[in-house]
């Protein structure tokens, strides 16, 4: 009928249900990248432990510090205020921060130093990692208090590839060292000579029964009978692997470096200086007390490390106990090798639909990278070339020892300021020799220092190869950690690497995806990963001795062709170098002519 007008009420409600979907999908949007905001306060407190009294820098007075709790691809905002004595950085360990070298925070390469009675506030863009993480200082070795766990759960809507636990239980492992530990380090460092060792082993903040004046701070931790727990493991030992079981207990490992991994049960597991693991416990055991330990794993010809770090696990319920818990017996001894590289064999990726593995199989750039001990002095034609002289003690990469600019590289880079670094790190050794022979050649142990980057470009696909040696008897496990990536480990062998055989060996199905791995004592170890993440990014051993004698390198990713894909523009209020030129600071020209703006 004319006039007259009909209403299609199917189409209506199709209109209100996708008008409800999409309202719905912007929720969850918003939901799923929330925004979360952290005070940091560094200062002192004064701590009594193996019976004497101590002042330590830690954040908010907490040791460890605090956690940060996120979900799947958050950012969070961390504003960090210095009131402590000397200039500190933060670094947010396995972060890929994509397309943000700006708050990645290792001192001299993306930034320089938060100075006392400043602050500088870190912006944290968490994308591709779930699991467990962390965060520490990244200058000097203020990192042994100044460190904490960040958990990462699975996006708002979605769940873990285990059946769901019935709680959780952060553990962080811990070193411990008595005096000024900076001021040491500095004046070892100067002299030339071996840095300090611990004087003990923590785990969350406490040595624990073995250690003296320290069982009535013990940690505890109560659990219900028949419940199972997710254990969050984070390494923050300075200069340690670390083996760690709980007594009478098996362990289920499910992911590595906030990356899931095919559950595998162990009864104890092996953990690098700044790797992470989630693992599952199911408290299934008689009612009673039971110690949680870790101890030193040493592959080093080094002084040995005393005390076995411990804690309780105390069943809940009315029951009898023994006077003293149950010690983890099953806990490998200091030297134990095979035990270390056993379970590091169990490693792999989950690999399945929901979390896939993309290992770049057409390589476009391929490295070969020796890890050694060397020597150090002015000039090579005057040194003294007897093995264990008084030649300054250093650590290479390709005979490299590497040397912190006055500026910052990143800051060099971004505003084009040459004389900061050079860009001619090398892709292999300039000599090849039989690297796992024990040897103090000075041919091969003499080496130089030099600021020398490695350039990529955007979207390489890049596979390097670690080779461990055994120059100046410094043959041992270094833990390689890579800022901005996870990379996949293909590979890893003992002897010197064979390219002709042992790339036949390498898994490229469902390789273990890190951004901390071992290279094995007198062996290799084989990466892959592709440079996607453009900006300026830190290479180096997570042994702090190691790292602060020069097995460290940097690269540089350039951008790519688009604005999503180059490097965000940096923060208003990076920290002040005080090495810049005068140019650099009251403005001028840089090489290109250009302009400088601050």
């Amino acid at each position: 009928m004319e006039g007259k007008r009909f209403i299609n009420y199917q189409q209506i409600i199709i209109v209100l249900i996708l008008g409800s979907a999409f309202l719905l999908f912007q929720f969850l949007s918003v939901r799923a990248s929330s925004v979360h905001y952290y005070d940091f306060v560094l200062k002192e407190i004064n701590v009594t432990k193996l019976c004497a009294n101590q002042t330590i820098l830690t954040v908010n007075g907490l040791f460890p510090g605090p956690v940060i709790r996120v979900h799947k691809g958050d950012t969070v905002f961390v504003n960090v205020t210095n009131q402590g004595n000397y200039g500190v950085t933060i670094h947010w360990h396995g972060v890929k921060q994509p397309r943000n070298p700006w708050s990645d925070g290792p001192v001299f390469i993306t930034q320089c130093p938060i100075q006392p009675g400043s602050n500088f506030t870190y912006q944290v863009i968490f994308s591709e990692e779930e699991g467990t993480l962390w965060w520490h200082a990244h200058s000097d070795w203020t990192r042994s208090t100044v460190h904490g766990a960040i958990v990462i759960l699975p996006k708002e809507g979605t769940s873990f590839p285990f059946p769901e636990p019935d709680g959780e239980e952060v553990i962080v492992l811990g070193s411990w060292y008595t005096g000024d530990l900076n001021e040491e380090v500095n004046e070892d460092l100067e002299e030339g000579v071996d840095i300090p060792h611990s004087s003990g082993f923590l785990i969350n903040g406490e040595l624990g029964d073995f250690a003296n004046c320290s069982s009535e701070t013990t940690y505890r931790w109560s659990v219900d009978y028949g419940k199972t727990y997710l254990l969050r493991i984070v390494n923050a030992v300075s200069d340690d692997e670390i083996f760690f079981a709980i007594a009478e207990h098996n362990l289920t490992v499910v992911g590595l470096d906030a990356a899931y991994v095919k559950p595998f049960v162990t009864s104890y597991i092996m953990i690098s200086p700044g790797q992470t693991m989630d693992v599952l416990l199911t408290a299934d055991r008689p009612l009673g007390h039971y110690y949680m330990a870790s101890r030193e794993f040493l592959t080093e010809n080094a002084t040995q490390d005393h005390n076995n770090g411990s804690a309780i696990i105390e069943y809940t319920g009315d029951y009898n106990f023994s006077s003293f818990p149950i010690f983890p017996h099953q806990l490998p001894q200091v030297l134990d090798m095979k035990a270390a590289m056993r379970f590091t064999g169990f490693i792999r990726s989950l690999a399945n639909e929901d979390y896939p593995v993309d290992v770049p199989k057409n390589i476009t750039t391929r490295m070969f990278i020796t890890v050694s001990m060397g020597e150090l002095c002015e000039n090579r034609t005057n040194c003294n070339i007897t093995a264990g002289s008084d030649n300054i003690l250093g650590s290479t990469l390709n005979n490299i020892s590497w040397l912190n600019p006055t500026v910052d590289v990143l800051q060099a880079y971004y505003r084009n300021i040459s004389g900061y670094y050079t860009t001619d790190f090398p892709d292999r050794p300039s000599v090849m020799y039989n690297f796992t022979e024990d040897s103090d050649d000075p041919d091969l142990v003499m080496t130089a220092q030099g600021t020398r980057v490695k350039v990529l470009n955007y979207n390489e696909s890049v596979e390097i190869v670690f080779q461990g040696t055994g120059l100046l008897d410094g043959a041992g496990v270094h833990p390689m950690h890579m800022h901005g990536y996870s990379f996949y480990v293909i590979g890893m062998g003992q002897g010197n690497f064979d390219n002709e055989t042992d790339p036949l060996t390498f898994n490229l199905v469902d390789p273990p995806k890190a951004n901390t791995f071992i290279v094995p004592k007198y062996g290799w170890l084989a990466i892959r990963f592709v440079a996607n993440n453009p900006g300026v990014w830190f290479w180096h051993c997570h042994f702090d001795r190691h790292l602060s004698w020069g097995m460290d390198t940097v690269f540089i990713v350039k951008n790519g062709d688009t604005e999503e894909t180059s490097m965000l523009p940096p923060p208003s209020n990076m920290p002040i170098c005080t090495g810049y030129p005068e140019i650099f600071l009251t403005g001028g020209k840089n090489d290109d002519g250009d302009q400088i703006y601050l």
